[in-house]
């Protein structure tokens, strides 16, 4: 079975991140909501707090397939600021094991040098954020193993390429239309 971990701040953005993480469990991928501070409860930008399945200090990064940064503010700074987070961000992508933000958050990718030479988008207005980046204004982009996407709107098209990236498309295509994405 497949492992995704979600990274909580407080102030993220709770529609990216929730709606990847409900979309990862309905297409049955093991998926983690990691308090970044280790908290049991994190409060999202809007004041809407979520429960947590663990504290970055009880996970064992080894364990996952993918590590899923949602945006907002200013959780996307607070997840920049972790250094375990970080650390293995790092050593995800030097493995060429999936990373994903939304948002803001792929200026986190960005700041690391990580989306040199890559195809990226972000949040309107936070383009120069993607160091190296080739910008693009698609909805959700995956470059290699880097998958980013723009903002709440797009959190959707987001979760469903994650899907898509573990699992596989018809698997992904499948879950959008049973949740009305793709309405006829």
């Amino acid at each position: 079975m497949k492992k995704a971990a979600v990274f909580f701040a407080t102030g993220y953005e709770e529609i990216e991140a929730l709606t990847v993480v409900d979309l990862l469990r309905r297409a049955e991928i093991d998926t983690t909501c990691v308090s970044i501070d280790n908290e049991k409860t994190v409060i999202g930008s809007h004041k809407i707090a979520a429960a947590m399945d663990a504290g970055i200090d009880e996970i064992d990064f080894n364990n996952f397939d993918i590590l899923v940064c949602p945006g907002g503010m200013p959780g996307t700074k607070k997840l920049e600021a972790c250094q375990k987070l970080t650390d293995n961000i790092r050593k995800f992508h030097e493995e060429k094991k999936l990373i994903a933000a939304i948002c803001a958050a792929p200026s986190i990718f960005g700041h690391m040098g990580l989306l040199e030479g890559k195809r990226a988008c972000v949040y309107p207005g936070m383009e120069a954020e993607l160091k190296g980046a080739e910008v693009s204004y698609d909805k959700v982009v995956k470059s290699g193993n880097i998958i980013t996407s723009r903002g709440m709107g797009t959190a959707i098209a987001f979760g469903l390429e994650i899907v898509a990236s573990l699992l596989d498309k018809e698997t992904a295509d499948k879950l959008g239309t049973t949740i009305v994405y793709y309405a006829e």
